[in-house]
């Protein structure tokens, strides 16, 4: 049921006020006010002729604390959010300062209707009431949809959540990149998966090349574990501290049957068995280059990898000439180093296509958290590159003067070309 209410009509009613405005701000002022009614409700843009509010938006909702209701408001300026948690005696007081400010909506969300006040230019109210049905959400703190539970056993013996199961303040942002890599991990394995790449019915082969202190080796096991594939995980370092301290750590959570650690370089390490998914986070400069080679010669389906600094492209960067026009990008320091990153990774993903592999260069978390935040995302398809694709790749390295590492590593021998 819809019902359109012009505020006019109402003016000669009980409680009405003076008039026009006192109707539509009483229906809306009572909704606000009703703890066990009101879902969420917000208030935005301004109405003409006014001076705009402080606050660009502003939402509310019932939250419980301490066993007792409290309308929750938060008001958003340009920079951010600002809440605050309002209860008797000064619940009314706080209601009525929002609706004497000049925003020029409020849609308002109770657990019977629907209602949306708007100021047209005239300043005339026009309240809209829409019967529908929602459950009321007080908690405090609601829960997030993670990939990683802040409570997995792995992250509290690595120190990054406490023994209450809380993230650490000051590892939000390692966790946060563990997080974000493993969300784009898993869809990216399930669709390999599907396309045939990687066999099922047998265990799952991943090896982390330099591990370091094992973050991301654990928190793949954990992620893989728990969606139910039979996961076999070696991390590959050549630092023995880190080694027997991830060694200690795995012991501690019962993992050491399936995740070990292997004392290797990344150029050296050798498996067993081929791996489905080869993973490498802030291998440092060119470390990254041997892990994506390493990847190709052992045709793992699937490779991710979230490069660190590139040095290599940036030092020879400094001694070529640039080509015309495009000398500005190397004259200042600053955008000489971006430039570089960008342009080392561009090379990446272009070697990895000559040698049969789709890829995607995606960021993975925000620069907030880390400023590495590009990663390599390759699929194996066995695809011939075109002579198109080569042609471009070799312009752009004639043009720049440079030698992209992964190159001397994978392109000596020039792969088979398609027209």
């Amino acid at each position: 049921m819809q019902a359109d209410v012009d505020p006019e009509r109402t003016s000669g009613e009980p409680g009405a006020g003076s008039g026009a405005e006192s109707g539509a701000r009483d229906v809306i002022r009572a909704a606000l006010l009703d703890p066990a009614g009101l879902v969420r409700a917000v208030a935005s843009g301004r109405r003409r002729g006014l001076e705009p509010p402080h606050y660009q938006r502003v939402e509310l909702r019932c939250v419980d604390l301490k066993g007792v209701r409290h309308l929750q408001i938060t008001e958003y300026d340009v920079r951010q959010a600002h809440t605050r948690n309002v209860a008797d005696p000064d619940l009314e007081k706080a209601v009525d300062e929002l609706l004497d400010l000049p925003y020029g909506t409020w849609h308002v969300e109770t657990t019977a209707e629907t209602l949306r006040l708007r100021y047209t230019k005239k300043g005339k109210e026009l309240l809209h009431r829409q019967a529908d049905s929602r459950e009321q959400e007080t908690s405090h703190d609601r829960a997030k949809q993670r990939v990683l539970e802040p409570g997995a056993p792995f992250l509290i013996e690595l120190g990054i959540s406490d023994h209450h199961g809380r993230v650490k303040p000051s590892r939000q942002a390692k966790y946060k990149q563990i997080e974000e890599f493993c969300k784009l991990l898993a869809p990216a394995l399930d669709e390999a998966i599907s396309a045939g790449r990687i066999a099922t019915g047998r265990p799952l082969q991943v090896v982390d090349l330099g591990c370091g202190n094992a973050y991301l080796t654990l928190a793949a096991y954990h992620l893989l574990t728990t969606a139910g594939h039979d996961v076999r995980m070696t991390g590959i370092d050549h630092n023995p501290a880190a080694r027997n301290r991830n060694t200690r750590v795995v012991t501690a959570l019962g993992w050491q049957d399936h995740l070990r650690f292997v004392d290797a370089t990344i150029q050296a390490a050798e498996l067993d068995v081929r791996p489905d998914v080869v993973l490498a986070l802030h291998a440092c400069d060119t470390a990254t280059d041997d892990a994506l080679a390493r990847a190709v010669g052992w045709e793992a389906p699937l490779v991710l990898a979230a490069p660190c600094c590139h040095h290599d492209i940036q030092k020879q960067l400094k001694s070529v000439t640039p080509p015309a026009p495009y000398a500005l990008m190397t004259r200042y320091g600053i955008v000489r180093e971006r430039f570089a990153d960008v342009l080392t990774d561009s090379l990446r993903a272009a070697v990895l296509r000559q040698v049969g592999y789709r890829v995607e260069v995606v960021q993975f978390v925000d620069s907030q958290h880390t400023p590495r935040n590009l990663l390599l995302r390759a699929t194996r398809t066995g695809v011939q590159p075109t002579r198109d694709l080569q042609t471009e790749y070799q312009t752009l390295i004639d043009d720049w003067h440079v030698t992209p590492r992964l190159a001397q590593l994978l392109l000596t021998d020039s792969p088979e070309v398609v027209s």
